[in-house]
């Protein structure tokens, strides 16, 4: 207990956590949902406060396009062909052996997010679609679980917590997803680091504030800023919506995977993921042997990378694979038919 206490002295001199707050944090279990360039400052400032158990989901792997702004990777993780999930686990255990840290290499889908979500005090968004952040909102609202919000891209970002039976749910703020190709994506418009940090910053803080007991604290209103543009504005969250499919209503069809889809673009990667709706797992030692006969062929334990007709083949033992060097989802899937299978 004093090695806990010498580690998190500063923390517990700050007089809105305290030595119970402390304790608190340390009994606490929080789940990122994506490694990737919020997740990565998520998952590493939970860790360095002593959250209990940080759980970390993600379907990717670490590309050198993500070094820019994904601070817990670098040029190794990259050539060691590292699941992201994996990666970050590392490196924050070198930071924090006190907290449990979990690297889950998988896709928050219908079908798996009770398995990956169930027994956590708090859900961070740190994913790239708002058919993701629905499937999450769903399980949140009918789990009675918070969970905050957060998106950015370019110089501008976006948070506001989300505390079921007491806020408004992502659906009374946003009532369906955008349209596709409407809202700019880092693919269109880049993204510069900062913005990353300050999003995931307040993301954490507000986290924190819930975990450490002080919910009363967590800030009621949307944050957006332009870093770019030197603009912050808050505005309050909305009230809840009576009439609401979600919060109002408890219907759940992201959930009961009515809306959703088996194909996403992964973004700024010119990239699609495909799902295999059956579930069937893959053998990849087999996989492997057989397209080392088309074109040049990559395997760890975690995955299996194959150069084939010019695109770039990524396949996971869970039958997902991520086409390299395409955002049409009709390629993508040609592609997946031709060499993984249908």
């Amino acid at each position: 207990m004093e090695v806990c206490r010498i580690r998190y002295s500063r923390q517990i001199l700050f007089k809105g956590i305290g030595p119970g707050g402390q304790d608190s944090l340390s009994a606490s279990k929080a789940v990122v949902v994506g490694c990737g360039a919020l997740g990565g400052v998520q998952a590493s400032l939970l860790v360095r406060a002593g959250v209990g158990t940080v759980r970390l989901i993600d379907r990717d792997f670490v590309d050198e396009s993500n070094l820019q702004r994904q601070i817990l990777f670098d040029e190794n993780d990259v050539k060691e062909l590292l699941p992201k999930a994996i990666a970050a686990e590392r490196k924050l255990k070198a930071a924090n052996s006190l907290v449990k840290i979990e690297g889950v290499v998988d896709d928050v889908t219908p079908s798996s997010i009770g398995r990956l979500l169930n027994g956590f005090d708090i859900i961070l968004d740190a994913t790239d679609n708002f058919d993701a952040r629905f499937l999450i909102n769903d399980f949140a609202v009918k789990e009675g679980i918070p969970w905050i919000y957060g998106g950015c891209v370019g110089a501008e970002g976006m948070t506001f917590p989300i505390l079921p039976g007491d806020t408004a749910c992502l659906r009374c703020v946003f009532e369906s997803a955008p349209p596709a190709g409407i809202s700019p994506t880092c693919d269109m418009a880049g993204i510069i680091g900062p913005i990353v940090g300050a999003v995931a910053s307040f993301q954490v803080a507000e986290s924190l504030k819930i975990l450490s007991g002080h919910r009363d604290r967590v800030n009621r209103r949307i944050i957006s800023l332009d870093l770019w543009g030197n603009r912050q504005d808050s505005i309050p969250i909305p009230d809840r919506v009576s009439g609401c499919p979600c919060c109002g209503k408890r219907e759940f069809p992201y959930l009961d995977g009515v809306f959703g889809t088996d194909v996403s673009m992964l973004c700024g990667r010119n990239s699609v993921q495909i799902r295999r709706p059956d579930g069937e797992t893959l053998d990849l030692e087999s996989l492997a042997a057989r397209l080392s006969a088309v074109g040049k062929v990559e395997q760890n334990r975690f995955l299996l990378r194959a150069a084939v007709d010019g695109y770039v083949l990524t396949v996971f033992p869970d039958g997902r694979a991520i086409i390299g060097g395409t955002a049409d989802s009709g390629v993508a899937k040609s592609i997946y038919a031709r060499y993984v299978g249908a």
